[in-house]
């Protein structure tokens, strides 16, 4: 097991550093440079556009498609993610999780306007899509679009759900009756049977009841984080000084940049928020909206909400208590320290509830992006009901395994798994980038004629009748 985890994390190195860093600076400056900066430009437009109705009840909202890649994003990695950042690579991680954030989220922006261009329709009128489809027709390459599916299945049903089951059995650690032979064991069977249950079809009121109360676990995370932030306040000013003199700490960097808070903070940041990664799009594409440019500035708000919102809560929670921080409390201890500061025995105990709805959410929204990509592998059409058991169940299998394996182990499969995706969503959407730029210029000028934008695919190059929608 260990040679294993040990070519896991060269191949995890090798791809973030130097060639995933690079990749998603470029487009992600490409994109801020040729929309100059929408996604801090546009702001107030994508917080208006939010409660734009989609004018047809039997249609999804450009809300409630950004809400589904929000319930995506927002999970495990928000907190957990965020304490093996600064454990491992420093407080500057913080800092380096900002800028991506913002930078990234011109990628959010871009990918989901392509996704909404290229959206097919199905028999009932109402669309589809995703990278899978704007590979395919925008680029004519068809082999490189299951590739694509490929690395969404393999990170979607293996690598984060490998580590969302790990990140959840680490916030037992805490706890006395926490034994590392049994209770991984016990935690893992137990998740892997509700997932499968659920999965099967037959926890329909579970999933009702989990997908209610995690907005308001969100919520709340951030109420107690801004708790214990207020109740360590004469700690905040050294706090900021501390994130900004480790983030431009470039000769701690560059001695050791693998492990700095300048990659961890891209890496954790790009797990948490998934800005460019090609999973949003998914989503992204079965909004009814006027315009494809209002569902990207939509997904541009997304991202903030996830790392700038909740990302940063975790973050300067953490670094406000000043509880030690070292590789032997990265992940969930570091949190729970935190917040059992204030809270005494009870923070420990809400930070595990907190993750066992988030762990459980994120389960079952990976299947959806899964599923997608299982039906456009299967010439878009759904698999046989007996297949799609078979891989539920090794999902569930999954689930089980993941609660077993060593960290570093989890986090690698999640890292390169999601690292495939976005070194092929990416350089797509920098190709195609033509398209969205062409329609948000179409939609700013439609805005100062003080029109309601409304998009017709002629308007940025193509043939009447080329795409299913925009004709």
């Amino acid at each position: 097991m260990l040679d294993i985890v040990y070519i896991l994390n060269e191949i995890d190195n090798i791809m973030y550093f130097p060639i995933l860093i690079i990749v998603m600076a470029a487009a992600g400056f490409y994109f801020t440079f040729t929309t100059r900066g929408v996604q801090v430009r546009l702001f107030l437009e994508s917080v208006r556009l939010i409660l734009e109705p989609s004018g047809d009840k039997n249609s999804v909202s450009s809300l409630q498609a950004m809400l589904v890649s929000t319930a995506s994003r927002v999970g495990t990695g928000n907190i957990i993610g965020v304490s093996t950042a600064i454990c491992l690579g420093g407080p500057g991680a913080c800092f380096w999780m900002w800028v991506m954030c913002i930078i990234g989220a011109s990628s959010a922006f871009m990918e989901s306007t392509l996704a909404q261009i290229f959206k097919r329709k199905d028999s009932t009128g109402n669309s589809f899509g995703g990278p899978a489809y704007y590979i395919e027709e925008g680029l004519n390459r068809h082999k490189l679009a299951i590739v694509f599916c490929i690395f969404l299945i393999a990170a979607y049903a293996l690598g984060f759900n490998l580590l969302c089951s790990y990140n959840l059995q680490s916030t037992f650690m805490e706890y006395s009756f926490y034994h590392p032979s049994t209770t991984p064991i016990i935690i893992g069977a137990v998740l892997a049977i509700l997932t499968g249950y659920c999965l099967l079809g037959g926890g329909n009121r579970i999933v009702r009841v989990t997908s209610t109360i995690v907005p308001l676990m969100g919520v709340s995370y951030v109420i107690v984080a801004l708790i214990v932030i207020i109740l360590n306040y004469q700690n905040v000013p050294s706090m900021f000084v501390l994130i900004f003199q480790d983030a431009f700490d470039f000769k701690s960097i560059a001695g050791g940049i693998v492990g700095s808070c300048l990659v961890y903070g891209i890496k954790r940041g790009l797990f948490s928020n998934e800005a460019g990664v090609g999973s949003a799009p998914n989503a992204s594409a079965s909004a009814n909206v006027s315009h494809p440019a209002k569902q990207g500035l939509v997904q541009t708000l997304s991202v903030y909400i996830d790392t700038l919102l909740l990302c940063t809560a975790t973050a300067l929670m953490c670094l406000s208590t000043g509880v030690a921080r070292d590789a032997t409390v990265s992940g969930a201890p570091y949190v729970q320290n935190a917040i059992s500061t204030v809270f005494g025995t009870a923070g420990p105990i809400f930070i595990t509830v907190a993750m066992a709805l988030f762990a459980f959410t994120t389960l079952l929204g990976n299947i959806y992006y899964v599923d997608n990509a299982l039906i456009f592998m299967n010439g878009k059409k759904e698999p046989s009901k007996r297949f799609m058991q078979i891989f539920y169940i090794a999902c569930t299998v999954v689930v089980f395994v993941g609660a077993l394996i060593p960290m570093d182990a989890a986090w690698a499969m999640a890292d390169i798994t999601m690292g495939g995706m976005t070194l092929i969503n990416l350089p797509t959407c920098m190709i195609l980038g033509k398209y969205a730029i062409g329609c948000l210029k179409d939609y700013e000028k439609q805005k100062k004629e003080g029109k309601n934008p409304t998009f017709k695919a002629t308007s940025v190059g193509f043939k009447e009748g080329e795409l299913d929608f925009w004709n």
